[in-house]
């Protein structure tokens, strides 16, 4: 699950750079497909802090 939290944080960035049209047409493209991630990245990045809790709970020993 540490593996999933880390891909959404990167996802997270990279929607907030394609939201503000830093990263050329790979962020156009981004954007067409996942327009709400574009416009609110903070969502996939609660996405990526409670993968990283279940991971964190199913880990513990």
């Amino acid at each position: 699950m540490y593996f999933v939290a880390v891909v959404l944080v990167v996802l997270s960035a990279l929607f907030y750079a394609a939201g503000h049209h830093e990263i050329g047409s790979l962020g156009t493209t981004m954007c067409r497909y996942g327009d709400s991630f574009c416009d609110n990245p903070f969502l996939v990045l609660v996405g990526a802090a409670l993968a990283a809790a279940w991971g964190k709970f199913v880990s513990i020993r």
